[in-house]
């Protein structure tokens, strides 16, 4: 045989081996939907080198093995919530009613937090009244004020947060916040992350990314911390969709102005939000912070039940479509969803399409024009089934929408175009 026919003849051998190792892997490893194995395959088959390639960069929710050991140490060494004096009480007098039980005990089997009463909630009415009502809880805080967001622009609204963070730092409060290292690049590599810390703000960067060769070999870069979490003296948190920038958001300002949901607790939630807080930033550094939950639960007067529901790297694969499909067959009258990356897999499409089968009203809203065209895209090759179903599709025109707060969208025929009939 000659020379250049026998290295082609080893090339060929190592290729399907390789294939076949990948293939494998696709196949065998868990948590992977039965069309989403079938699609990696054929990209490996017909793109041997490109299709490896894709698979190794986000085929695996992977974000590193250290990270994932390091995250595990931090929760087991942290206490129980349930340890926390005070909180029996809040848990004991929750007044869940019996239809919604099962819905708390399967959050309660993803984050471990029993559902708490005696809160106070709020949802704030946009996304300027939400950073002026931080920044005025930051500016009465007295203790400590504990601050995660995914994207942290230095734009007006970031600034807001950052001057009273140095405010809150000078009179004495404890001030920790921390920052996507990815989402929040912008204002990590600015003067004003330098001055947060110069000013007494402890900073931490969230799954920093450091040489991006390197992390492509120890987990996907893609995968971050999108959590938007700000606790104030252990009474006080704010949790939803919001990152902290201007509603403009002009990183991506031609789908502006963009709407989220934000709501404002008081009470023992709050608690549950700083458990949230505590693991991620003690993964991420050596000030442990775990003295602040064994701390009395402070005392709140009769409210509402909530609780707090965190999924992460720690947590099973499937928790939060457990959740959402829970409250979506949980639905007798009306179901709304708005969000805007809808790309469900076949469970919670199959849910959704039920509801509106057995006469829930059922609405989903998404932006008429995404951010992303290839989620877009994705998302409208879902609409035959749930038009079919009977299930009503807003599109919002002119912004990206994770809600609408004026629920006067019903008629407002300027801003939303109403979806009709099943897509040829």
């Amino acid at each position: 045989m000659h020379e250049p026919t026998l290295l082609a003849a080893i090339f060929w051998a190592l290729n399907v081996l390789v294939q076949f190792a990948f293939i494998t892997r696709v196949l065998l490893r868990p948590h992977r939907e039965p069309a989403s194995r079938i699609a990696w395959v054929v990209v490996i088959l017909v793109l041997p080198v490109l299709g490896i390639l894709a698979y190794i960069l986000f085929g695996e929710v992977n974000i590193g093995r250290r990270r994932v050991a390091r995250m595990r140490a931090v929760l087991a060494q942290m206490p129980k919530l349930a340890d926390a004096a005070g909180l029996d009480a809040a848990i004991q007098r929750t007044g869940v009613p019996d239809r919604y039980t099962h819905l708390f005990r399967v959050g309660h089997s993803i984050s471990g937090f029993e559902p708490a009463g005696g809160n106070r909630a709020r949802l704030l009415a946009d996304s300027n009244a939400a950073i002026d009502a931080m920044v005025a809880d930051i500016d009465a805080a007295s203790s400590h004020v504990h601050l995660l967001f995914y994207i942290w622009l230095p734009d007006q609204n970031g600034g807001k947060i950052i001057e009273a963070l140095k405010r809150a730092a000078a009179r004495g409060v404890t001030c920790r916040a921390m920052a996507d290292d990815l989402g929040s690049r912008l204002l990590i590599h600015s003067a004003h992350w330098r001055d947060m810390g110069q000013a007494g703000v402890r900073l931490a960067r969230a799954l920093p990314i450091g040489n991006p060769l390197l992390r492509l070999l120890k987990g996907r870069i893609d995968l971050r911390n999108h959590r938007k979490i700000v606790v104030i003296d252990d009474r006080i948190t704010y949790c939803g969709s919001q990152n902290c920038a201007d509603p403009e958001f002009l990183v991506k300002a031609q789908y502006a102005p963009w709407v989220d949901a934000v709501m404002r607790f008081e009470g023992p939630i709050a608690r549950q939000n700083q458990h949230l807080f505590a693991s991620d930033w003690m993964a991420h550094g050596d000030d442990d912070i775990t003295g602040l939950l064994w701390r009395p639960v402070p005392p709140s007067p009769p409210g509402l039940p909530a609780q707090v529901i965190g999924t992460g790297p720690t947590v099973r694969y499937s928790a939060m479509p457990e959740m959402f499909e829970s409250l979506m067959y949980t639905a007798r009258h009306e179901l709304i969803i708005s969000t805007p990356y809808y790309v469900p897999d076949e469970s919670m499409q199959g849910a959704l399409c039920a509801s509106a089968r057995r006469g829930v009203t059922t609405i989903l809203i998404v932006p008429a024009r995404n951010d992303s065209w290839i989620v877009g895209a994705a998302s409208r090759s879902y609409y035959s089934d749930l038009l079919a179903a009977g299930v009503r599709i807003f599109e919002v025109r002119g912004r990206v929408a994770a809600q609408v707060p004026d629920l006067g969208w019903r008629s407002d025929a300027d801003r939303f175009r109403h979806i009709w009939t099943v897509a040829a």
